[in-house]
């Protein structure tokens, strides 16, 4: 994970530490061989998004302590799986990006031009 990159070749940055994000909880879109889900995209959520995400059967609103969830709130950013964001793309519910949270794998996925497109305000640099 040291030396990770984000979809424009720098160093990946810290996504959220709050609410802490990552599927290593380390506040970053880290993956490893034990992230199924490939959670590297870095989203600022919107409640467009959320619905969409719900809808399908993803709840990420509703807060699970269990498991270190406290829940999505529009607004936070977290480690969105690559999937779920190109399934959101598709339909028109793509929530924003930072681009220097996202990790470079991403780009297996989906194309560049699409995420920047998607970019919150300032990270398309």
């Amino acid at each position: 994970m040291a030396g990770a990159k984000n979809v424009l070749g720098t160093d990946l940055q810290t996504c959220s530490r709050d609410p802490l994000t990552g599927f290593y909880r380390d506040g970053c879109c880290n993956t490893g061989a034990d992230d199924l889900g490939l959670h590297i995209v870095c989203i600022r959520a919107t409640e467009e998004f959320l619905l969409f995400s719900r809808e399908r059967g993803n709840d990420l609103s509703t807060p699970h302590p269990e498991m270190m969830f406290p829940g999505v709130r529009p607004g936070d950013q977290w480690c969105l799986c690559a999937m779920r964001w190109k399934e959101a793309l598709d339909t028109g519910a793509a929530p924003p990006v930072d681009l220097e949270a996202t990790h470079i794998s991403t780009l297996e996925f989906v194309d560049l031009a699409d995420l920047k497109a998607h970019a919150v305000d300032g990270s398309a640099t």
